[in-house]
Order: C-alpha cells, then sequence, then structure tokens
C-alpha cells in the first residue's frame, strides 16, 4: 500500500501480514473499476465495490455507462432493492403503474444529479434517449448477484 495522507502510520498490513478485506477501509480509484461484470449491448458495466473486490456483503456499488439510442429489455431485479444516481445525461426509466383499473407507462426523465430508486421486483427498463450523448449513472444494489429477470412486458 502507499502512504495516506490522513493515517500516514496505517499502511494496510500488520505483524501477520496485508489486514483481511473486512478489517479495513477501502479506496477504489475511478481508473480502477473492474469492468468484468455483467454486460448488455449498449451498456457497459464496471464494479467498485464488491463482494470479490473488498468483501462487502450486502452491497454492491459500480458504475454504468448507456450508448446514445440504447434501451434494455423489461426486466426487475428480484429481491435486490437497486438506488442510481445520474452522473452525466439524461437517461429515463420507464415502469407501469396502476392508474384507476388499467395499467398505464410512466416514464422517470432524469438530470444528473437526481436519484432513483427501484424497489424490489418492479418491473422497468432503462433507456438513453439521446441521439448523441452518453449517459452515466452510478448504482448500488442490496445484493452481491447480477439479479436481472428479463420480462415479455412492463
Amino acid at each position: 500500500m502507499g502512504y495516506d495522507a490522513f493515517h500516514p502510520d496505517l499502511d494496510g498490513s500488520g505483524a501477520d501480514g496485508p489486514a483481511p478485506l473486512r478489517a479495513r477501509l477501502h479506496h477504489i480509484r475511478a481508473d480502477a473499476l473492474d469492468g468484468d461484470t455483467a454486460q448488455t449491448g449498449g451498456m457497459r458495466r464496471f464494479a467498485a465495490i464488491s463482494g470479490r473486490a473488498v468483501g462487502s456483503e450486502r452491497i454492491w456499488m459500480g458504475q454504468t455507462h448507456v450508448a446514445p439510442g440504447t434501451a434494455s429489455s423489461n426486466h426487475h431485479h428480484g429481491a435486490s432493492e437497486t438506488a442510481i444516481y445520474v452522473v452525466k445525461g439524461h437517461p429515463e426509466f420507464v415502469f407501469a403503474e396502476d392508474t384507476g383499473g388499467a395499467r398505464e407507462e410512466v416514464r422517470l426523465r432524469t438530470a444528473p444529479g437526481d436519484y432513483v430508486f427501484v424497489p424490489p421486483y418492479v418491473p422497468h427498463r432503462e433507456e438513453n434517449p439521446s441521439p448523441d450523448e452518453e449517459a452515466v449513472v452510478v448504482i448500488a444494489r442490496s445484493t452481491q448477484e447480477a439479479i436481472v429477470v428479463n420480462l415479455p412486458g412492463l
């Protein structure tokens, strides 16, 4: 490990060797994100905080880059809660809501700085309607598994 200006006496190792993953803080630099994740056409996912990288058990966090004109399929994430922070672009999140006995499609149009929460089992899809601007979002979820259950519709 390198020098830490906040804690120069801690170098990540002890008398018995390096500290276990769950016994220390982890700094994941932007250029060190892990691209070895489940991928979808037009979307690139990068893990930052994961069980494999830092020993986390109940949270996963990373980035998704969504190419212009890309839409995911309709899906849900099983029992996983998902939180999304929009970094760049204007991605849209689409789900269906019951309104007076009819199912109506609802479209959340977002901007940088916005947050979106996706509850467990809620069918939805992500879209980047921009013809020329990539969208970038940070995702946190409550499971280590990349649970994606594709659906024929919302």
